[in-house]
């Protein structure tokens, strides 16, 4: 198991993307896809609940074969 960042490869040929600090998730065909449904779900969420975000999420990815 090779755990990733956004956006995720999912198992049924489907792209998912996550932005951890708003919580909004979306899910296309495509990367591009999926990150343009992000920007727009994400978009309309913080114009329902703004934020101030102060500090930007450290997101990363490691094998555990190599742990």
């Amino acid at each position: 198991m090779r755990p990733t960042g956004p956006p995720l490869p999912h198992r049924v040929s489907k792209s998912i993307a996550l932005n951890p600090a708003t919580g909004t998730t979306t899910q296309d065909e495509t990367i591009d896809e999926a990150v343009a449904n992000l920007k727009e779900a994400t978009s309309l969420y913080l114009d329902e609940f703004p934020a101030k975000f102060t500090a930007h999420p450290l997101i990363t990815t490691f094998d555990l074969a190599n742990a």
